[in-house]
């Protein structure tokens, strides 16, 4: 059996780092490194070629931060949180969040090639008129 899963894998594991970087570097020296995990979803998404394949390896590269939220990085828990319920409401969030930023990720790359390809007709384009013009 042979499986031809297309997944950029080098995408995956460098989003993943960096996203779990910016969490432990907002742990220890400022807070506002927290949101700039993002950065490493957005990547580990736009590395792949669908936009399916960007929101599943977007939630994938976000187990990282799940970890390092049950380990006290994002702060401590109380109340509801503590509680199974809590834990797994807390892990689908994460999970979800990390499957939009993947998917916005995704996009961005399926607009960016797109436009390339718009971008390289119109050179072909003026290329051919010149070319038509320089033969009479």
């Amino acid at each position: 059996m042979k499986y031809n899963i297309d997944i950029n894998v080098k995408a995956l594991v460098f989003g993943a780092a960096i996203a779990a970087a910016f969490i432990i570097f907002g742990w220890q020296f400022w807070d506002w490194f927290y949101p700039c995990s993002a950065i490493g979803l957005l990547y580990a998404g736009y590395g792949q070629n669908t936009i399916k394949k960007g929101t599943i390896i977007g939630a994938f590269a976000s187990t990282p931060i799940i970890v390092l939220t049950f380990q006290g990085y994002l702060g401590a828990f109380d109340g509801y949180f503590l509680t199974e319920n809590g834990i797994l409401t807390v892990a689908l969030i994460i999970l979800l969040v990390g499957a939009f930023v993947g998917f916005v990720g995704a996009w961005a790359k399926r607009d960016r090639v797109k436009a390339l390809a718009e971008y390289e007709k119109k050179q072909k384009i003026g290329k051919n008129k010149n070319k038509n013009k320089n033969k009479k």
